[in-house]
């Protein structure tokens, strides 16, 4: 009898056919990044990056006069932006705005599943930003974002994919199952082959591979960082799950980074607020 196949086994197979047409990172995004790890970053040099790059500094002032960071007075330059809210906070928000634009469709059901990833990844990485003030571990900053950041792309990456093999094959249909199968399965493989392929740092792209095996390295404290956060956006249902009986005080992860429940509510409470940078 002929072994019947599965959903995931024909993204597989369009995949090693060589069917993919992959997302392109940004080269901006990624010399930011490069600035942003340096102990004393360059502010002429993410100046430059980001004016130079129209539609990303065009989103930088419209994040910077959102209600979420807005101050008195209109940023109207991407040097004020900077100075109200910061090199690295700058930084941060042109990381997002790049890394969102990779990742468009014309499908409504992905575009909302979409949305919710971005949620999900943008909470994410602000928690494990903020866990690494929480955990006086602040020279991990800027790692921690990026890393929250990117640790789910697999799943907007197998999205990507089927929506290409839907425009191949107009009578393809899906269920939310389907997808949610297909990316369940799928993402932290693929996540982890497109960050290589965007010569992402090892760094990153192991955590992507990595974020949800049970047994995990308890000793790179940016995988545990990230962890927590992913956990704690589950929590309380930023993103695609919600899971509001996981108690993450009593996880592994949260015991290496000596967390309170009071500190877990704290960030919460903050991760509620991240839903803006997503709009």
């Amino acid at each position: 009898m002929e072994k019947k196949v599965s959903f995931v086994d024909l993204i597989e197979k369009f995949i090693e056919e060589g069917n993919v047409v992959l997302p392109v990172f940004s080269s901006a995004a990624m010399r930011i990044q490069q600035e942003l790890v340096k102990t004393d970053p360059d502010m002429k040099v993410l100046i430059n990056t980001i004016s130079g790059d129209q539609s990303l500094s065009s989103q930088v002032l419209q994040m910077a006069n959102s209600a979420f960071y807005k101050g008195l007075v209109e940023v109207t330059t991407i040097q004020s932006a900077i100075v109200r809210l910061g090199m690295r906070e700058v930084g941060r928000i042109s990381l997002v705005s790049s890394a969102k634009n990779q990742f468009r469709s014309s499908d409504k059901e992905h575009l909302q599943i979409m949305r919710r990833l971005w949620q999900h990844s943008v909470g994410t990485a602000m928690g494990a930003k903020w866990l690494t003030k929480r955990c006086d571990l602040e020279e991990f900053e800027s790692e921690a974002f990026f890393a929250g950041l990117f640790h789910d792309v697999g799943k907007l990456f197998v999205l990507m994919i089927i929506e290409q093999m839907k425009r191949k094959n107009k009578n393809m249909r899906t269920t939310s199952s389907l997808l949610d199968e297909a990316m369940t399965t799928l993402h932290s493989r693929q996540g982890y082959n497109l960050m290589k392929t965007w010569n992402i740092p090892d760094t990153y792209c192991d955590i992507a591979r990595d974020h949800n095996l049970v047994e995990f390295d308890n000793k790179n404290l940016l995988l545990v960082l990230v962890r927590v956060a992913n956990m704690v956006c589950n929590k309380i249902g930023i993103g695609l799950q919600k899971n509001p009986d996981l108690v993450v005080s009593s996880t592994e992860e949260a015991q290496l980074l000596n967390l309170r429940e009071i500190d877990l509510a704290e960030l919460e409470i903050l991760l509620e607020d991240t839903k803006v940078l997503t709009t």
